[in-house]
């Protein structure tokens, strides 16, 4: 981990961003900036010693922000209802190169992007392994239909800063991350969808993801942005075991005792697998240290307790 160093999050508040601020504010000067619409979101982040400012990226003042940044890990992102391609790309790829813009200086920045800019593949395998070569393309996500384009325009933006500015940077395209902080992501969230007796629905059977632990995304970011490169390194950040929504949801049900009840609805245009090689990543970070049953049972016991 960091240390003595000079550190710039955004989006301090999230799920993953959080415990990667908390960890790192112990040993460095780190500053977070995001919208904070939610003063309790904002005091939970200051409560960990990180340095807070008030920053939409849609329409950013950079002014009060300073501009020396030994790194900067932008892992903020819009996530747009509907079909407003000009809020989301404002914030999600013209905000990413007027933050690079103003963090030039930095000895590197690792800019989180998503595994949903692939191109679903044409046979729809659900056990197709992406590779950071192939395809890009939309996916019609029915909650922020415009998301996998405008990440795909923070992409391309980035490489170009990268260039411009002579600024290393990383950009690491997240697969399914979890942890028992805030919402959890995918497996927490449709953990606490079961265990309030709902059922979880998702767009295919299986269902397939590379599950990563908050633990190991915050203990492989100093990595990833080691392996920095003006040219702009691209890795899948993914955990290293495949797991569908049907196998986490019945461990789930395993610990706490009940009958979990997935159902596969299938949504035309999004990917019905997001199985990665990850082989790139691992030649910077290493092998993951958490296993997604390890990691779902300690999410578990951390929000419900012991049950089963």
């Amino acid at each position: 981990m960091f240390s003595d160093k000079k550190i710039l999050i955004t989006g301090p508040a999230g799920q993953i961003a959080f415990p990667m601020a908390r960890d790192m504010a112990v040993d460095n000067e780190v500053w977070g900036i995001a919208r904070f619409g939610d003063a309790e979101s904002r005091a939970k982040v200051e409560a960990v010693g990180v340095k807070t400012l008030a920053i939409d990226l849609g329409n950013p003042d950079f002014s009060d922000l300073p501009d020396d940044f030994d790194y900067v890990l932008h892992l903020a992102v819009a996530q747009v209802p509907g079909w407003d391609f000009d809020a989301s790309f404002r914030t999600n790829a013209e905000g990413t190169g007027l933050l690079l813009n103003h963090c030039r200086k930095a000895k590197a920045a690792l800019v989180m992007s998503t595994h949903s800019v692939y191109r679903p593949p044409a046979d729809g395998d659900p056990w197709h392994v992406f590779v950071e070569s192939d395809p890009l393309g939309e996916v019609n996500a029915a909650h922020a239909p415009t998301y996998s384009m405008s990440k795909i325009a923070q992409e391309a933006v980035t490489r170009t800063c990268a260039r411009l500015f002579d600024l290393p940077v990383t950009i690491a395209r997240m697969n399914a991350s979890y942890g028992p902080d805030g919402t959890g992501g995918l497996p927490v969230m449709q953990m606490d969808a079961l265990l309030a007796g709902n059922a979880v629905t998702t767009r295919w059977d299986p269902c397939m993801y590379m599950p990563i632990h908050t633990d190991d995304i915050t203990a492989q970011a100093e990595a990833l942005l080691d392996a920095a490169s003006v040219d702009t390194t691209i890795v899948n950040w993914a955990g290293d075991e495949p797991a569908s929504v049907q196998e986490w949801c019945a461990y789930i049900g395993e610990l706490a005792g009940i009958t979990p009840v997935v159902n596969a609805v299938e949504q035309p245009g999004t990917l019905r697998g997001s199985v990665t090689d990850n082989t790139r990543r691992a030649s910077f970070t290493g092998p993951c240290t958490v296993g997604w049953r390890d990691g779902i049972r300690s999410a578990f016991e951390a929000r419900h307790g012991t049950k089963a």
